[in-house]
C-alpha cells in the first residue's frame, strides 16, 4: 500500500474517531456496511471514489483536487485556520490529490 493511500485511510479513521463515531455508527450515517468500513480502515480493500465521497460527507469532510503548485498554500491556510479555531479542524480535507498522484 502506498504512503498516500495509508495517509488517506488514517485521515478517515481519525476523522471518525474525532467525531466520536464507531464504525457501526458511521455505517448507519453513510450507508456503507460496517464490515466494509473496517476493511477500508485496515487497508484490506481498495477504497472506491464513491465510498470515499460517501464516508467523507458523513464525517463532514470535503474532498477536493488541488493543483500541485497550490498544495503548500492550501496546507498553510488549513494550519492557520486550525490555529485560530477548533471548528476549523472540521475543514481539513481527508486527502488532497496532487498531479503526481494520478
Amino acid at each position: 500500500m502506498s504512503y498516500v493511500t495509508e495517509q488517506l485511510l488514517e485521515n478517515l479513521r481519525e476523522a471518525r474517531v474525532r467525531k466520536g463515531f464507531s464504525q457501526r455508527e458511521l455505517s448507519a450515517r453513510s450507508g456503507v456496511p460496517q464490515s466494509h468500513i473496517s476493511k477500508i480502515e485496515s487497508g484490506g480493500v481498495d477504497i472506491r471514489v464513491s465510498s470515499l465521497i460517501t464516508l467523507a460527507r458523513a464525517l463532514d469532510l470535503e474532498l477536493f483536487v488541488v493543483p500541485k503548485k497550490s498544495v503548500l498554500a492550501v496546507k498553510s491556510i488549513i494550519r492557520s485556520a486550525q490555529g485560530n479555531s477548533d471548528v476549523a479542524k472540521q475543514m481539513s480535507p481527508a486527502y488532497q490529490l496532487d498531479d503526481d498522484d494520478t
